[in-house]
């Protein structure tokens, strides 16, 4: 790990990680290197430079809090190059904005994303997730290798579609978007890793993310403008924007209906899929963990049947490999932020237009916090060891105002889906182990998890 050097300051000095130190470990597993400088900083701000960008990277959990929470509007990510533009270029301005148009977008929604909202969903999204995986009769039948990222995208698009438009995106255009949200995530990589490049420079992706983000348009654009024609009474997402006002009492604008709904359709469908994806890897590469899932699942649901409410409350194993799998790959794992004016952080003096990063995969990582940080480990979830620690030793859904607004609704598909899956089937994967992390917008496999599934006896069958 790259030596830190201390640099003069006014206040404490900030540690700073030379570029021509850390280039060597960033190029060969970048998340592994920033792990490894926190770890070296304790209690302390640390200045990356990384030549034309230097941010500070900010680990420590009280700090964290300092950003996310306590000094939240200091911390804006409207208008950052690092992540935000290139994202806000799909989603537009609404929840994943900053500003007046993100807390206009958040309170149009918050009533939609309630606890008593989604557990009133619950059924919905069961049966939906049901019927998608009906679908893996014919190729477990045939022995035919899936794609696991791209099932786990179908079946949990089918779901959020069930409940964000009452099913009126058909299963081909669901299949659109996934595959349209998968070259987004893909292209935006270039975006995410040279954001000092001005969106004027062409960058390899850019042609695929156009198209991609167009093709998500012409599916979900004549949605809105139906909804508009005709509106509806009923209570999805999107007759509920439809029937929504802004500040001036008038109608919401198609574009901001549509920046709502692809903002929320995206984060309630990719970050679930791709944090779903290494769940498989995981449970072969920790057979024991498996077993004892596969122990409970066998005790509480019935093969073949949908998943019930009271079912899912149930799940308390399932629900702890979750925990771990989203401490140990949260998908929205680098939330950088821009200082509007002068704070200080832990001591450290961050000049207002300073790039400061925070990211829930580094402090999850933190050897002080966590005891064998690297090893997949539920049972840290079952006592209340985890929880001595800071509340933002762990936060893979954000903290603050900007905390994800789908927390809840994460936290009933992702089981559903799991317990669905398993409770009918068994896997081998075509490749075993865990793949490498590929860094995009969300953390993905760096190889495509391709695995063939076994049916499991149903109920009263031999």
């Amino acid at each position: 790990m790259a030596d830190l050097k201390t640099v003069d300051s006014p206040s404490r000095s900030p540690r700073v990680a030379p570029l021509h130190r850390t280039l060597p470990g960033l190029l060969r597993d970048p998340l592994r290197e920033l792990v490894s400088i926190a770890d070296a900083a304790p209690d302390e701000v640390v200045r990356l430079n990384l030549g034309p960008v230097r941010p500070y990277l900010v680990t420590e959990p009280s700090h964290v809090q300092r950003v996310l929470r306590d000094n939240a509007a200091n911390y804006s990510r409207g208008g950052q190059g690092l992540l935000w533009r290139p994202v806000r270029r799909f989603t537009g301005d609404g929840i994943l904005s900053d500003g007046p148009e993100w807390q206009a977008s958040r309170a149009r929604m918050q009533p939609y994303f309630t606890a008593k909202r989604i557990d009133s969903l619950v059924d919905t999204m069961s049966r939906a997730v049901s019927d998608a995986i009906d679908e893996f009769e014919e190729p477990a039948r045939t022995g035919q290798w899936l794609d696991a990222g791209a099932e786990f995208g179908r079946v949990i698009c089918r779901a959020i579609s069930s409940v964000f438009f009452a099913d009126r995106v058909t299963i081909a255009d669901q299949m659109r978007i996934v595959a349209a949200q998968d070259a987004i995530v893909k292209a935006l990589s270039a975006r995410l890793l040279l954001p000092f490049v001005p969106d004027a420079f062409p960058l390899p992706g850019d042609r695929a993310f156009r198209c991609a983000v167009g093709m998500i348009d012409d599916i979900m654009l004549p949605l809105v403008r139906a909804e508009r024609d005709q509106p509806r009474d009923d209570d999805d997402l999107l007759a509920a924007l439809t029937r929504a006002r802004d500040d001036d009492g008038r109608p919401l604008d198609e574009r901001r209906i549509r920046d709502d709904v692809v903002s929320m359709f995206a984060t309630a469908t990719e970050t679930t899929y791709a944090l779903l994806t290494w769940l498989l890897p995981v449970l072969d590469t920790h057979p024991e963990v498996a077993e004892r899932l596969y122990a409970e699942l066998e005790e509480v649901v019935v093969p073949g049947e949908v998943v019930t409410r009271e079912q899912l409350g149930r799940l308390t194993y399932t629900r702890l490999v979750l925990d771990e799998l989203l401490r140990m790959y949260p998908p929205g794992w680098l939330l950088p932020r821009s200082a509007v004016a002068d704070d200080e952080i832990g001591g450290t003096r961050i000049k207002a237009g300073s790039t400061v990063i925070v990211s829930s995969y580094i402090s999850q990582r933190l050897a002080r916090y966590w005891e064998r940080p690297n090893d997949f480990d539920p049972e840290r979830f079952r006592d209340a060891q985890h929880r001595r620690n800071h509340r933002y030793a762990y936060f893979p859904f954000g903290g603050g105002p900007h905390q994800c607004i789908g927390m809840y609704l994460f936290n009933l598909e992702a089981p559903l889906v799991v317990a669905t899956l398993l409770s009918r089937y068994r896997f081998r994967l075509r490749q075993p182990g865990v793949p490498p992390v590929h860094l995009t917008v969300n953390l993905r496999p760096g190889r495509t998890v391709e695995v063939a599934l076994t049916p499991l006896p149903r109920r009263g069958q031999a």
